[in-house]
């Protein structure tokens, strides 16, 4: 006989909140029941009314906090509770660096069978806010098609625009150029994508801001000519005094995707320039560089020192982007090689090499599932991988080469606590072991965290 569900939708119960989820939703249980209440805290009593009943679990939405967390804190943000681009600004920061750790270490845990894994505090931010160097927001219309444009993030679960004037994460260059931007198409009318109906011109506004503050403007567009253009760049000019780039994305596909393949200069320079310690990066709107520039220095450190370089090491940097990791370790290898499968990002990396005086990286352009058997076939041999995957981690391919490879260490950047726990476990069943993880809070204020673990070779 089928065992009754014992919550209903549309009903309100009171629910004992026990831990946060992987999103930062609260989860608590009613008879035993997993129910799922965003914005609830771990230690609170609430009452949410469910929204959706599945067979395992609930999604419900928190209706009134009976017994508040002492973390609980007041979000500084106006449309905190409607936009979908923060999740945890009502959580203490000290609660959210604990919530974190303990994200990984459930992880490791459960999905990657280390309970005894080591899993050391989280490094949080000096600077918790404002801190994101790239925004990329959608464009949309208020009330319909003739209404004004708005930007910002999605409301959480949706494609509704929340129209933003003041994000509290992004870099106070990034808040100037939405707003500008959003002030000259309402100017120029200028008409935005509706992706229903895959009709209209600007789709998403890129936003960069480099070390000094310098500007990068992309305008994501569905059409390859935009309207006005000459209008567009002189208005930019006069209200981004610091905008030193202008640049177009042509994205004419029928998808979720940001950026397309193919990106016009309209005014100013190809790059904007950042700093990661001591070395300098040129970026170009496609070019992946970390978000949040003063703790990718605590990260990048934290992996120089798990592969704990002596100056004649061969290393390989996987997933390498614009060199940034990549330049860091060659300071102290014999050699480092970079792979990234975005050939413009490979492009900034050996730019940056030249820029920076570094002779002895080499970078090559394409799926590291492909690239590395074929070093492994040339005979090349790494005396440390150092490997920063996208969220779904690597493939078996990718770690059974690294292991064929037998370097003494593999330093694991990973940005999904997941993707890292099962790749320590199928590193376990090729000879290599997890001695140590160090989450590190590159976002604050949401449910994300990155972390640097360190794998050796078993002896």
């Amino acid at each position: 006989m089928k065992k009754k569900v014992p919550v209903e939708k549309g009903h309100t119960y009171r629910i004992h909140i026990d831990r946060l989820g992987t999103s930062a939703e609260g989860v608590g249980r009613v008879e035993g029941f997993t129910v799922f209440v965003p914005d609830a805290l771990p230690g609170e009593d609430v009452e949410a009314q469910v929204l959706e009943v599945k067979k395992t679990y609930a999604r419900a939405k928190l209706a009134k906090v009976l017994k508040a967390s002492k973390d609980r804190a007041k979000p500084p943000c106006p449309i905190y509770f409607e936009c979908g681009g923060c999740q945890l600004q009502h959580l203490s920061y000290e609660a959210q660096l604990k919530a974190k750790r303990q994200q990984v270490i459930d992880a490791v845990s459960r999905i990657g069978k280390r309970p005894d894994l080591f899993v050391h505090e989280t490094l949080g931010a000096v600077h918790p806010w404002n801190y994101r160097n790239k925004m990329q927001f959608p464009v949309g219309r208020e009330k319909g098609r003739r209404g004004n444009a708005i930007i910002g993030c999605f409301a959480s679960g949706s494609h509704r625009i929340i129209d933003t004037h003041d994000c509290r994460i992004q870099a106070e260059g990034n808040n100037l150029i939405l707003n500008a931007v959003r002030d000259v198409v309402n100017e120029l009318h200028i008409s935005v994508y509706d992706e229903d109906r895959h009709t209209g011109v600007l789709r998403h506004v890129m936003g960069r801001v480099g070390e000094k503050g310098d500007l990068m403007v992309c305008l994501v567009t569905a059409v390859q000519q935009l309207p006005h253009e000459r209008e567009v760049i002189k208005l930019l000019r006069q209200k981004l005094p610091d905008m030193v780039s202008l640049q177009q994305n042509i994205q004419t596909y029928h998808n979720n995707v940001i950026l397309g393949r193919e990106t016009r200069l309209l005014w100013g320079r190809p790059t904007i320039l950042d700093r990661i310690g001591r070395l300098d990066f040129h970026i170009s709107p496609r070019s992946f560089f970390q978000v949040n520039t003063e703790q990718a220095e605590v990260l990048y450190s934290k992996a120089l020192e798990y592969a704990n370089l002596q100056g004649e090491e061969t290393v390989i940097d996987a997933y390498c982007g614009t060199g940034t990791i990549t330049l860091f370790l060659a300071r102290h290898a014999r050699e480092v090689i970079g792979i990234e499968i975005v050939k413009p990002a490979i492009q900034d990396a050996e730019k940056n090499a030249r820029d920076n005086g570094v002779k002895n990286a080499t970078f090559m352009v394409g799926d590291a599932t492909e690239v590395m058997p074929r070093l492994y076939r040339q005979g090349v041999r790494a005396d440390v991988v150092v490997v920063d995957p996208p969220r779904a981690g690597c493939t078996p391919t990718v770690l059974e080469t690294f292991a064929s490879m037998q370097p003494q260490r593999i330093v694991y950047v990973s940005c999904n606590p997941a993707s890292l726990a099962r790749d320590i476990a199928i590193l376990e069943t090729l000879g290599y072991t997890a001695k140590e993880v160090q989450p590190v809070d590159m976002f604050p204020m949401t449910s994300h965290v990155e972390s640097v673990a360190l794998i050796q070779r078993k002896e």
